[in-house]
């Protein structure tokens, strides 16, 4: 049987919306939130802070000046890392559900 991956569910929904490119922390929330996932702007942070920790996400921040106000945002970009580990899960639950019934799947 194959290893179960290490990545949570909202690791591999943050790593799929940064396979596109890289993306601020504001589109992934509001990419969390289209799978109606909703975070808290501390907890979403402290996700994404494990993340980089973990070496599957590069964050950086980028300032512009808004109004007269110097805005600084969070940008975050996958890794070669994180596009491994996303691959493994995608693999393994590809894996897991051949061959089930797409009804069986929706309706439990």
């Amino acid at each position: 049987m194959s290893q179960v991956p290490t990545l949570s569910h909202l690791q591999f929904l943050v790593l799929s919306r940064l396979r596109v490119g890289p993306a601020t922390g504001r589109e992934v929330r509001h990419q969390l939130e289209q799978h109606a996932v909703r975070k808290s702007g501390p907890a979403f942070y402290q996700l994404m802070a494990r993340m980089e920790d973990a070496g599957v996400v590069k964050g950086w921040y980028q300032q512009q000046i808004v109004d007269s106000q110097i805005i600084r945002e969070r940008h975050y970009e996958i890794t070669a890392q994180g596009q491994s580990a996303w691959k493994t899960s995608s693999d393994f639950y590809r894996r897991m559900t051949d061959g089930l019934p797409a009804k069986g799947l929706a309706h439990g």
